[in-house]
């Protein structure tokens, strides 16, 4: 529970899109006509301009957001600011006006269960005020998932049968930003009516299995029976979404094909965030597969993928197969 007297405020955690939503929900409670003066964001700025922004004085027209990204503050192994500079800036935010409010935030590799620093002098500075952590659930606990499920699609005006949010479980797992895709979709399958049915969960959702037969069949040289399974999916999802999908699970694939042999699949299932039972069956899969290949994959699709968001690419599609097949 945030404090409401303070306007800074600490957000972190390997969970992207909880971070996000909760900064678009601050952000959707300033004024709306003067969006472009009262929200900002800056990415890692050097003391003078980090000091320049905290001491910004409050707008006449409301409050302020502005969003510090400081993954590099706590990315090396000593502290990023001079003790001097250290001292400047816990002033800086004991004196915050509360119209200026001012988000910390560090995002850490999914899954990986990484935390800020807790020696860090900066940690210790921003821990007096509103801290959060946003971790990723963990895949085997899916009540805790079908929990935020529901209340995610209780807001979007939807209602989910069991078995159609059992379902949504099975095939994506604990990837919230892929939940919450399916469900807008779902919302426009299902509309005018309210509810979600299995029926419409089966026709729009892509599962892991999905993307493990187009991986599996590559890594088989079976491509023009992986490039079919990928223009199936084309159906469901945009290719730029596949790609996604597919190099989450390939680094995940990676982890558990480089430490199998030197740890457990219990050690493994903390590491990657997923259930033992669920690795054990990955090592299994990944037998007859090495990790030079798994990684020289998700190497081609990132390079595609970065292609695409660049605009270098004249046809997505053509990019994506050609990124499988390579």
């Amino acid at each position: 529970m945030y404090n409401n007297l303070m306007a800074i405020y600490f957000f972190y955690g390997d969970e992207d899109f909880l971070i996000d939503s909760e900064i678009e929900s601050m952000k959707s409670k300033l004024n709306k006509d003067f969006l472009s003066m009262s929200y900002k964001t800056f990415d890692n700025p050097e003391y003078a301009d980090l000091i320049s922004v905290l001491r910004t004085p409050p707008m006449m027209f409301g409050d302020s957001l502005y969003i510090i990204n400081a993954d590099k503050y706590f990315s090396s192994q000593k502290n990023y600011f001079e003790d001097s500079e250290l001292a400047d800036i816990e002033d800086a935010l004991d004196n915050n006006p509360e119209s200026l409010n001012i988000v910390f935030v560090v995002k850490f590799p999914r899954d990986e269960g990484k935390k800020p620093d807790s020696r860090k002098k900066l940690y210790k500075i921003l821990s007096k005020y509103n801290v959060q952590d946003f971790p990723v659930y963990k895949t085997y606990k899916t009540a805790e998932i079908a929990d935020w499920i529901r209340r995610r699609a209780k807001k979007k005006d939807l209602i989910l049968k069991q078995e159609a949010l059992d379902l949504l479980i099975e095939l994506i797992g604990n990837d919230l930003r892929q939940f919450d895709t399916e469900l807008d979709k779902l919302k426009l399958i299902a509309h005018p009516e309210k509810t979600i049915t299995k029926n419409m969960v089966e026709n729009v959702a892509v599962s892991n299995q999905d993307l493990f037969n187009i991986t599996e069949l590559i890594m088989k040289n079976k491509k023009d029976e992986a490039l079919l399974e990928f223009k199936k999916l084309t159906d469901k999802k945009h290719p730029l979404e596949i790609l996604s999908a597919v190099q989450t699970m390939l680094r995940k694939w990676i982890i558990i094909k480089t430490k199998s042999l030197a740890f457990t699949p219990s050690e493994i299932s903390k590491i990657v965030g997923m259930h033992e039972f669920v690795v054990k069956q990955t090592i299994q899969k990944l037998k007859n597969l090495t990790a030079s290949d798994l990684v020289k994959l998700k190497q081609n699709l990132f390079d595609a993928e970065c292609k695409i968001k660049s605009g270098e690419c004249l046809d997505i599609n053509s990019e994506v197969e050609f990124a499988l097949i390579r």
